[in-house]
């Protein structure tokens, strides 16, 4: 008979790999409760740690006392093993976050940009970040840039960028060149529905839609427990929904003449809020205001509107969770979120649910971590054997 020698090999690498993932999920762990866990026999569970422990992948993290006899040590993974950064990109700002392979966030750090070179700009940004964290630049093992643009699945350069214009074509390479391969750029809204399945409103619902409301509106689509970016990175540009009563676009380079966008944008909620003898202020404020003075007759005129392009996304896609996110969405909370419900059922045959965000923090950075952190573990916890 002949062997596959690639098969036990392969069998380690899989142990293995299962074996760190239950450690980040339910670790520190006995060999004993790994074993267990993962169905292997205590001999093998052994020498998979062994094997790891080799590697600078797991540390013993401590000891538990058990019956007689001496107490049994207890493994995890080692933190510092690998590190990523996610970075969230503005006009007038960018924040980079580092993380540990276990998800810990190490830093967090805000960086004004000093010119119109995005390569030069987020070097600056990591470098700095990197210092703060106290590792250096070549332990990052990957990196998640989250942008407004549109991001070509294909290429996984930008599109089109409103307000960054010098996020085009070519970036991603450059990126790469001074940071290395490991570079991704995402559309800021997908990176927000990951982290809300990750962290938020949506763990365990694999089908559901991120209604992001506040300067500019977008969708982060979920199905199957993946991002559905389109054919061209496009899925999700909501604020071009055709709205009837609502003038359709004559120039698609200019973002604020998208219908949907005019009928939510901050332009629409100002005359809402003369319309309810509220003072003009940003549109976040307004919803804020709004819930705390109980001003129903407002909030539910910004509920409707925003039903429009929830109830269209609905009848296409039927995901039955929508998270309302971004400022507005946020400064809404919960009682936005019942109203855009009611309002929803009163103009489509399905209704689905309509939560907040649920995620603390910059959802889009966050989001960009999560992402960052699949990457790595895919490369370091494929590499075992």
């Amino acid at each position: 008979m002949t062997r596959n020698p690639g098969v036990p090999r392969l069998l380690r690498r899989l142990n293995d790999r299962a074996a760190l993932e239950l450690l980040l999920s339910e670790g520190p762990l006995t060999r004993a409760e790994l074993g267990e866990r993962t169905g292997l026999s205590k001999v093998t569970a052994g020498q998979l740690l062994a094997r790891l422990e080799e590697r600078g992948l797991v540390e013993v993290a401590g000891e538990r006392a058990g019956g007689r006899g001496p107490n049994a040590a207890l493994y995890g993974v080692v933190p510092s093993s690998a590190h990523v950064a996610g970075l969230e990109v503005l006009p007038d700002a960018i924040t980079v976050g580092v993380a540990d392979i276990t998800g810990r966030t190490v830093v967090e750090v805000v960086v004004n940009p000093t010119d119109g070179d995005p390569v030069a700009t987020v070097h600056q940004a990591v470098r700095r970040a990197c210092e703060a964290a106290r590792i250096t630049l070549p332990q990052l093992r990957s990196f998640v840039i989250g942008t407004r643009g549109v991001v070509d699945p294909g290429t996984g350069d930008v599109r089109f960028s409103y307000d960054l214009p010098a996020w085009h074509a070519g970036v991603l390479a450059s990126l790469r060149g001074a940071l290395g391969a490991s570079v991704t750029i995402e559309n800021d809204v997908n990176l927000v529905a990951l982290a809300e399945h990750r962290y938020g409103a949506a763990v365990g619902v694999d089908d559901f839609v991120v209604l992001w409301a506040g300067v500019g509106q977008g969708l982060g689509v979920m199905l199957g427990g993946r991002l559905h970016r389109g054919n061209t990175g496009g899925a999700g540009e909501i604020g071009w929904l055709p709205v009837p009563g609502e003038p359709l676009p004559a120039d698609v380079t200019k973002p604020q003449s998208g219908s949907y966008q005019r009928l939510v944008g901050q332009a629409a909620l100002d005359g809402l809020a003369r319309g309810h003898g509220m003072s003009v202020r940003p549109s976040a404020d307004l919803v804020r205001a709004a819930v705390a003075d109980g001003r129903s007759g407002f909030l539910d005129a910004v509920a409707d509107r925003l039903a429009v392009g929830v109830a269209a996304v609905t009848v296409v896609l039927d995901p039955g969770l929508i998270v309302l996110a971004g400022d507005i969405g946020r400064a809404g909370g919960p009682e936005l979120a019942a109203r855009v419900e009611e309002a929803v059922a009163k103009v489509c045959p399905t209704r689905p649910s309509v939560v907040t965000t649920g995620v603390a923090g910059n959802p889009v950075l966050r989001g960009a971590l999560v992402a960052a952190l699949e990457q790595a573990r895919e490369q370091v916890f494929s590499d075992t054997v």
